[in-house]
Formats: structure tokens, sequence, C-alpha cells
């Protein structure tokens, strides 16, 4: 986890976002990009600005929250002794990326880059190109995202959760986690007993694979109860005191998640951990 990419938003989330984003840097002595996330404008809507007087008053704000977003960025990193990049500079230390273009689809292409995309979780109210931009970065990147609470917790990735529920996704999530999971104190592997799963290897298998990756992992078992699946696991979470939860995301396809719901949408939505998630 030596390269990490935060898109940036003038929402208040963002400033748990970077306090997470430099505990993990100053853990791993990683490189930190920046970048202004700019949602693309509607077409209806670019028409209705086209009626000049409203299309420069657009164009001037969103000019002004550029510099504004950039100004964070760069006052926060210094703040917590992040300097910035330069020639043979030691690490961390950050960037900043002033030619990204207009969509939230970038954060898909370009996140191919990193080890790692940081962004502030969904919520119920969440608007619509949020929840796109996430699912950009899940989908299209090939890369880990880690979604960020509304309140950042005081350490990152020393009591780490594993959700298993034998899917292809969590194993993929497991892997990119390897290297968060090795410099953690403790490793929690949680079955849900009666909740959401596929056919797949048991807890206790891969515990025996952690490990033998010298990852001192336990088994942690759950019921169900009167619970949603993504409920029963952030109780567990938050029952242990984990800092960073590791989660597959979207087992079940994204339309059935939002016709009948599931874990992925429900920890999606409500997580007030770091969650890093991989499809």
């Amino acid at each position: 986890m030596k390269t990490l990419l935060v898109p940036l938003q003038n929402i208040s989330m963002m400033t748990s976002t970077l306090d997470v984003v430099v505990g993990l840097a100053q853990r791993t002595g990683a490189y930190v990009e920046g970048f202004p996330l700019r949602f693309g404008i509607p077409q209806y809507v670019a028409a209705e600005l086209a009626t000049g007087v409203l299309l420069d008053s657009y164009q001037t704000k969103s000019e002004a929250d550029l510099n504004d977003m950039r100004d964070f960025f760069e006052a926060f990193m210094l703040k917590h002794s992040i300097p910035r990049s330069t020639a043979g500079s030691s690490r961390p230390c950050f960037g900043w990326l002033a030619t990204a273009p207009e969509g939230e689809d970038f954060i898909g292409s370009y996140g191919r880059a990193f080890d790692l995309i940081a962004m502030p979780r969904s919520d119920p109210d969440a608007a619509g190109p949020h929840r796109r931009a996430i699912e950009s970065a899940l989908f299209e990147s090939g890369r880990p995202v880690l979604l960020t609470p509304s309140h950042a917790p005081r350490s990152i990735a020393t009591n780490i959760m594993i959700h298993w529920n034998g899917s292809t996704e969590q194993a993929r999530a497991n892997a990119f986690a390897m290297p968060l999971l090795r410099l953690a104190e403790r490793v929690s592997v949680l079955t849900v007993v009666g909740g959401q799963g596929v056919p797949g290897p048991s807890a206790d298998q891969i515990v025996r694979q952690l490990q033998y990756n010298d990852i001192a992992a336990h088994v942690m078992r759950v019921e169900l109860g009167n619970r949603e699946t993504g409920e029963a696991v952030l109780d567990a979470a938050r029952a242990h005191g984990c800092d960073l939860l590791i989660k597959g995301a979207f087992t079940r396809t994204r339309l059935r998640q939002m016709i009948f719901g599931g874990a992925t949408s429900y920890i999606m939505d409500h997580a007030d951990l770091p969650v890093l998630m991989a499809h």
C-alpha cells in the first residue's frame, strides 16, 4: 500500500477521509495523490446553463471549488507533516493532479495505477453521482477501495476483521489486504452463522492460510439473530474495537442488492469504521 489515490469533494466527510489516509500513509510510508472529483453535468442541465450568464456563473464557481479543494488537501497534508513530493523525496509524501477530467468514471481508469483508492463512504441520502463514483472505483479500477466513516478512528489497520462469506470477492479483498494484515496486531475472521454466504472454504481454512503467511488470525462466529447480515458484521466489529473491516463487494449482483438489499449495501451505508472493499 505505497500509493494512495484520494478523489476530493467539497463535503464535510473529506476531513475524516484525509485523517484515515494520513494515518495509513504514515504507517506504510505511502505516496498520497489527490485530485478534484468533478461530477459530469447531465446534458439537460448543460442545456439549461447554456443561456450565457448561468453557464459563466457555473464555470466560475467550479474553478473556485477546484482551488478550494487543492488548498484544503495541501494544507491538511502539510499540517500532518507529510511534505510535497519532489524528485528523490522520502515517504510519506503527497502530490496533486490538477488535470483530472470531468466525470466520475475517471476514478475507475486512473485508479488502476494506485494500490488503494480512498473515498468517503456512501449513505442512504447520498447523491447518485457519489454512489456512481464509488461503483466506478470498485468495478472499473481493479483495485481495492477504502471507504471511510464520518468520524475517523484513532488508529487504522491495527485490529482488523475479515467478513468471510466463502466468496470469490471476499478472497480477492483478502489478497489485496495482505500488506495491512501483516501490519495488524490482531486479525479476526468472522462468520455470520445463518447470514448471507456462498459455497466455499470455511473460516478455519482461511485462518490456516493466513497463519502460513505469518498472520496470527483467529476465527470468530456470531449468530445472525433478528438482523441483516451487514448489521451483524458491523455489530461484531464494533464490539471488538476493530479499526478496519475487510469486505468483498457485491457477491450478489448490484441489481439484486438494489431490489432485495445485501450486506455490501448495508455496510456501505452504515459503517462506522473504515472498510476495505474489492469486487
